[in-house]
């Protein structure tokens, strides 16, 4: 790597670094920041060359072009600093994502002052392109509020840091640049990926002091399913078949067969998924965990130190998903 490229690095994350994490931040000045961008510059020469000229040749219309153009880059400078400045941040926890997958991250700007804030930009501050990429852009009404999305795409799967954020605006000439760093302090969780085509559920295993065997069919669902019987409690009543035979014109119920199922036990088991190395055997567990899950079924879920009995519904689900992404 260029030398150069490597003190720029360790020089921005030395700046980051003093930024504290926080959820919500208030722009001030003591954390909004201000320079020439490069119209700026070339602005900055102009009236140089200008102011020099001038002098040279006694111009008077020259001074005065001179002043009008620097005396409107002052004005535009102070305007760009107070149209971020004041500005408040609020940043919403992420959702959990799949490994793969953008982590979406829904900020709200809020504005106290009573004029619009024109050309706001939010975005993420990446090592390899730490410039103004991939920034949205809106603007914040007169005291009131706005809502910007900004994407990032976390490394792997695991509980994650949320990565620097940017805040800034060129309005109104575009000859300075305000801006901020902000760290937030929120984690993402980030589930491991699901594999594509996965293998049907693994076979029932019978609870402790039951002789009876558990079998999966080759679509992935239990057997143990009958006939609805008059009298059948709803929640016995499988419901995703239910629909199904609906769809297909047909008006046939399915209960769940108590006395059937109560031997079985569905486990995924991290020993036994059949696949080469770890992160191909959290892949399919993670496919497991949202094929039992979609069909309704009870199961549990086998970690080395870690075990979660059979059970289901979305918290059981986001339990074994968690074990899954810090496994």
């Amino acid at each position: 790597m260029n030398p150069l490229r490597v003190i720029q690095q360790r020089l921005r994350h030395w700046f980051h670094s003093r930024a504290p994490r926080t959820d919500t931040l208030t722009l001030t000045q003591r954390n909004v920041y201000i320079l020439p961008t490069r119209a700026g510059w070339m602005l900055g020469i102009t009236l140089l060359l200008l102011l020099v000229g001038s002098i040279n040749y006694q111009l008077n219309l020259g001074y005065l072009l001179t002043f009008l153009l620097a005396g409107s880059a002052v004005v535009g400078m102070h305007m760009c600093h107070s149209n971020l400045r004041a500005l408040t941040l609020h940043l919403t926890q992420p959702a959990p994502v799949y490994a793969g997958q953008a982590v979406a991250l829904d900020i709200r700007l809020v504005s106290e002052r009573p004029r619009t804030r024109y050309g706001i930009g939010l975005g993420v501050i990446a090592d390899s392109r730490p410039g103004d990429a991939h920034l949205a852009w809106t603007d914040v009404p007169a005291r009131s509020s706005a809502v910007l999305q900004v994407a990032w795409a976390a490394p792997s799967r695991g509980l994650h840091e949320l990565p620097p954020l940017t805040a800034l605006t060129l309005f109104p000439l575009g000859t300075f640049r305000v801006w901020t760093v902000w760290r937030p302090a929120a984690q993402v969780l980030v589930y491991p990926a699901t594999e594509t085509h996965p293998p049907p559920l693994p076979p029932g295993e019978p609870q402790a002091g039951s002789s009876g065997s558990a079998r999966v069919q080759s679509t992935g669902e239990f057997d143990g399913v009958r006939a609805y019987r008059r009298g059948d409690p709803q929640k016995t009543v499988v419901w995703k078949k239910a629909a199904q035979a609906f769809a297909a014109g047909r008006d046939d119920l399915v209960s769940r067969d108590a006395l059937s199922t109560q031997h079985q036990q569905l486990w995924l088991d991290v020993a036994h998924t059949g696949a080469a190395d770890l992160e191909a055997r959290l892949s399919r567990l993670t496919a497991w965990v949202l094929m039992a899950d979609h069909l309704g079924l009870d199961y549990g879920l086998r970690l080395p130190g870690r075990e979660f009995p059979p059970d289901q519904g979305p918290t059981h689900r986001a339990r074994c998903l968690e074990a899954l992404a810090l496994a």
